[in-house]
């Protein structure tokens, strides 16, 4: 599977000062205002509030301690209650000097009475720390616990903070090499969001139990579960990417080459440009498919800027087909096969050496008017005890398959090539002009599709202060969009 890859963090607004007893209680008054961004939310029932709390919380990730998250806790959670006792237990014991300091500066903050967002968000902050921390076991219980916490509520307002919960449960899990033991419970929460109505947590547990079974190489049971399980229009981009890779995973093993080559291309133009980690595998598998269908792509693909050392052995591969050098490519698929098998690309790896005798025989057959077939498997460098006869077996199955226009004299062991004809008086140049009109035509009505207003915003005329909201929720937004905040992928 795709390894996650860590997303550019938003820039949070730092202390003045340099030293712990600034700096923390800075981050800990950011958390108290995403706790009130919360208890907002969950009063109004809006989350596109809670959903602003999450961006906010990835941005400060890389500025949380230990001794500020229990600070935190002790702020929100009631002092001594199962879930402020159970969450202080994961935490690692900071520096005394660091507990003193947050302790007072958390001491004139009166306790609030939390609400069950709050609860799930603290098991949420809790869990992506212990995991940025390395401490992946403590995470695999805070993840459990959580999730067991999970299923005993059903709102709205808690759908967005469980569909990352979700996220980060599976992430702990394989991240200890556990992956298998979660499938059951995955498939029960997307049960039970099923029966919700949690759309968001439906399409996030999806994504999560694709990638558990192709985890395993169990693509056939991926491709049941992706069949029958619901669909609807998509709420998260980034799950939509990871679905349409997936997707085209599977129908790559499954020998649908066009469907996949479409699905990928798709996840790798949809997914945000700070992913380079995911564009990267999803140009790697778009590139084995299109050269499975004897496509050779465009040297601009492998140009593409943070890509050209990643896709550097699939440049020299794509090198071998183009020129049908079977030596070469040999050579190539020794020298990265240990790229290769990281990937998960070297069993379609094996399935291009067909591909490469026939670009080869392709190049003969338009060089040779006629040609031996001794010569043949002498140019192919085929090795095997009877070239002439697997040469002579290779040319028949390319002219029954229309890849060269040519005949086979029995007789001579010759292969005789046919003159050239004028494309142009063919069918082929409007195919390959209807394919592209569709495929712009394709690309505008998605980004139609994309657009998304505001419910009701014929109607109700704004006033200056939520316009002034409104505006400022944008301009977060477009920041996050341009640093993507979140590490899915």
């Amino acid at each position: 599977m795709t390894q996650d890859v860590e997303m550019k963090e938003q820039q949070v607004p730092a202390a003045p000062s340099n030293s712990v007893s600034s700096t923390a209680p800075s981050v800990l008054q950011y958390l108290k205002e995403i706790a009130a961004l919360i208890e907002t939310g969950a009063y109004s029932r809006e989350v596109r509030r809670i959903l602003r709390a999450i961006r906010l919380t990835i941005a400060l990730r890389r500025k949380l301690n230990a001794s500020v998250i229990s600070s935190f806790l002790s702020f929100t959670l009631a002092s001594g209650s199962e879930a402020h006792s159970r969450l202080v237990s994961y935490l690692p014991k900071e520096d005394e000097h660091d507990m003193e300091v947050d302790t007072a500066s958390s001491g004139t903050q009166a306790t609030v009475k939390h609400s069950h967002e709050i609860e799930i968000y603290c098991y949420l902050l809790v869990l992506i720390f212990l995991i940025d921390q390395k401490k992946y076991n403590e995470a695999k219980s805070c993840s459990s616990a959580s999730i067991a916490r999970l299923k005993n509520l059903n709102r709205r307002t808690v759908d967005v903070l469980a569909s990352r919960l979700y996220f980060y449960y599976s992430l702990s899990y394989e991240l200890t090499e556990s992956l298998s033991e979660i499938r059951g419970n995955l498939l029960a929460l997307h049960r039970v969001a099923t029966l919700r109505h949690d759309e968001l947590g439906q399409e996030t547990l999806l994504n999560l139990l694709l990638r558990n079974y192709l985890h395993y190489n169990l693509y056939d049971q991926a491709e049941k579960l992706r069949s029958k399980a619901p669909r609807f229009e998509a709420h998260s981009n980034q799950q939509f990417c990871r679905y349409l890779f997936y997707l085209g995973k599977i129908r790559t093993i499954q020998l649908e080459y066009t469907d996949a080559k479409e699905s990928l291309l798709q996840a790798a133009r949809k997914a945000p440009v700070a992913a380079l980690g995911f564009r990267v595998q999803c140009n790697k598998w778009a590139i084995i498919v299109r050269l499975l269908l004897g496509e050779i792509p465009e040297r601009t693909v492998f140009m593409q800027k943070g890509m050209e050392k990643a896709l550097r052995p699939y440049f020299d591969l794509t090198n071998a087909v183009r020129i049908g050098d079977l030596d070469l490519f040999k050579t190539v698929a020794e020298k990265f096969s240990t790229t290769f098998t990281s990937d998960r690309t070297n069993n379609l790896i094996v399935r291009l050496r067909h591909n490469v005798i026939r670009t080869g025989l392709r190049n003969i057959s338009i060089s040779y008017s006629r040609i031996s077939l001794a010569d043949v498997a002498t140019k192919l460098r085929l090795d095997s005890p009877n070239p002439i006869a697997d040469a002579e077996s290779i040319v028949s199955k390319a002219i029954r398959d229309g890849a060269i226009d040519a005949t086979l004299d029995h007789a001579n062991g010759w292969m005789v090539s046919k003159e050239t004809g004028d494309i142009y008086s063919t069918n082929e140049p409007q195919m390959a002009f209807n394919s592209r009109i569709a495929f712009c035509l394709n690309m505008h009505n998605e980004a139609v599709r994309a657009l998304r207003f505001p419910p009701n915003s014929h109607k109700e005329k704004e006033s200056a202060e939520k316009r002034r909201e409104r505006q400022q929720q944008e301009q977060e937004l477009a920041q996050c969009i341009a640093e993507e905040d979140d590490d899915e992928f």
